[in-house]
C-alpha cells in the first residue's frame, strides 16, 4: 500500500496514542462485577454486529454504522476504563473478520486500515472518557437532570473527534481541505447522528430499568441501520444509471464517453488553479462528467455525423444540454450542478445555447466546463477535421478571450496548459 508519509505517520501516532490509552485503562479499571460483565458482553456482540454489517460510503472513503450509540451507552454505563477495552476488543474482532481476505492482497493492505481503524475508536471513546471524568462523572446512568447536558456533550465530543480523525486521513491521503470535509459529513448525515445519540442515552435509560430492557432498542437501530444503507443504495443506484447511460454513450459515439471524463480531468484543474473551495471543485466534476449525457437522445444520423451539421441537424444538436440537465435535476447528488449542465454552451459575449446568457449571467461552473469543452474539442480530432496542436488550440482559446469565454477563466486555463507543457 502506497500511502504518503504524512499518513503514514499520522497512524503511527494514533496507534502509539491506541497502547496509551490501553496502558492507563488497564491501570485505573477496577474488578467488574457480575452484571458489569454481562452488559459488557451484551454491547459488544451489539457493536461487532454493527461494525460488520457497516455501510461503506464511498464518496466520504468511510464506514457508517449504529455501533457509535452502543459505544457511548458502555461509557456511560461501565465508565471509561471499561468501554476503551469493549471498543478496542469490537472493533480489532469486527476489523479481523471483515478484513481477514485483505491478507492476500499484503500484509500491509491488511494491516494498515485494521491498525488505524482500531485506535482511532480507541483514541476517541479515550478523550471522551476523559472530558467525562474531568467534568467531576465515571459514569452516567441518566437518573438526574443534570447528567444529560454531560451526556450531550460526550456524544458531541465523541462524534467530532471520530469524524476529524476519519476526515484528517483522507485530507492528508487525498490533499483535500479538512475543515470542508468534516462539514460535509457533519451536515449531510447530521439526521443520522442526531438518532444514534439519542440511542444511546435510550440504551442507557433502558439499563437503569434492567438489563434486558437494551434488547428493546434493537427495533430503533436496526432502523438507523437501515437508513444508512438506503441512503447509499439511492446514491450507488443513481450513479449506476448514469454509468450504464455513459456506456451507452461509449457504444454509440467514443469520443463523448472519453471527451466527458477529459474535460472533467481538465475543469477540476481550471478550478484548482482559480483557488476554488473543494466543493465546488467537486460539483465541478460531477457536472462535467454528465455534461453531454443528453446527446443519447440525439438521433445517430446526427450525433456520428462525418461532415459539418446542416442548420436543422444542429438545432436539433442544440438540444442536447436541455435533456441533459432535465435527465439529472431532481437527483440529489447532481441537483446542485444541474443549471451548469444546461448552460455549459453559452458563451460570453450571449451567442451560445440554448438560452443565449451573456457574461456573468452565465453559472460561474458553467464558464469553467465550457472552457475545458471547447479546448479538449479543439485538441480532439473529429470525422470531418483533424486535432488542433497545442499551439493552435492555444492560439484559438486566445482568440475566444472575452468573446466565447470568460477571460478570467480563459487565463486559468491557458495557465494549466502552459504547466503541462512543462
Amino acid at each position: 500500500m502506497n500511502l504518503p508519509w504524512r499518513v503514514k505517520a499520522f497512524i503511527v501516532f494514533l496507534a502509539v496514542l491506541c497502547l496509551v490509552s490501553l496502558a492507563f485503562a488497564a491501570r485505573v479499571v477496577s474488578p467488574p462485577s457480575v452484571n458489569e460483565v454481562a452488559i459488557f458482553f451484551i454491547l459488544s456482540i451489539l457493536a461487532v454486529l454493527a461494525e460488520i454489517y457497516a455501510t461503506w460510503i464511498p464518496p466520504y472513503k468511510m464506514e457508517m454504522s449504529s455501533s457509535i450509540a452502543t459505544y457511548l451507552a458502555a461509557l456511560f454505563i461501565l465508565g471509561p476504563s471499561l468501554a476503551v477495552f469493549l471498543v478496542f476488543g469490537t472493533c480489532l474482532l469486527s476489523e479481523l473478520v471483515l478484513r481477514w481476505d485483505r491478507l492476500k492482497e499484503g500484509r500491509m493492505q491488511f494491516v494498515t486500515p485494521v491498525v488505524f481503524n482500531v485506535s482511532q475508536f480507541t483514541v476517541a471513546i479515550t478523550v471522551t472518557g476523559l472530558v467525562l471524568t474531568l467534568s467531576g462523572h465515571q459514569r452516567l446512568l441518566l437518573q438526574e437532570f443534570n447528567h444529560y447536558p454531560l451526556a450531550i456533550a460526550a456524544f458531541i465530543s465523541y462524534l467530532l473527534l471520530n469524524l476529524s480523525l476519519v476526515t484528517e486521513i483522507v485530507s492528508l491521503a487525498e490533499g483535500k481541505s479538512f475543515f470542508y470535509l468534516l462539514w460535509k459529513r457533519l451536515r449531510e448525515f447530521s439526521i443520522q447522528n442526531l438518532a444514534l445519540g439519542v440511542l444511546a442515552l435510550l440504551l442507557v435509560v433502558l439499563y437503569s430499568i434492567s438489563i434486558w430492557h437494551i434488547f428493546l432498542v434493537l427495533f430503533p437501530l436496526i432502523l438507523v441501520h437501515v437508513s444508512f444503507r438506503s441512503y447509499m443504495r439511492l446514491q450507488t443506484e443513481t450513479r449506476k444509471t448514469f454509468e450504464k447511460i455513459s456506456r451507452i454513450l461509449d457504444e454509440r459515439d467514443h469520443y463523448t464517453a472519453v471527451h466527458s471524463s477529459e474535460v472533467a480531468e481538465l475543469a477540476v484543474k481550471i478550478g484548482q488553479e482559480m483557488g476554488l473551495p473543494q466543493g465546488e471543485i467537486e460539483k465541478i466534476d460531477i457536472a462535467a462528467r454528465v455534461h453531454d449525457v443528453g446527446k443519447i437522445a440525439v438521433p445517430d444520423a446526427i450525433l456520428l455525423k462525418p461532415t459539418p451539421l446542416t442548420e436543422e441537424e444542429w438545432e436539433v444538436m442544440k438540444r442536447h444540454p436541455l435533456i441533459s440537465a432535465e435527465l439529472i435535476e431532481g437527483l440529489e447528488i447532481y441537483t446542485p450542478v444541474a443549471d451548469a449542465v444546461r448552460h455549459e454552451h453559452e458563451r460570453w459575449d450571449g451567442s451560445g445555447y440554448p438560452d443565449g446568457l451573456k457574461g456573468k449571467e452565465i453559472p460561474f461552473l458553467a464558464r469553467i466546463i465550457a472552457a475545458a469543452d471547447i479546448y479538449n474539442a479543439l485538441t480532439t480530432p473529429r470525422p470531418y477535421r483533424k486535432a488542433f496542436t497545442r499551439e493552435q488550440a492555444v492560439e484559438s482559446i486566445q482568440k475566444m478571450r472575452g468573446k466565447d469565454l470568460d477571460p478570467i477563466v480563459t487565463d486559468a486555463l491557458l495557465r494549466v496548459i502552459a504547466s503541462q507543457r512543462t
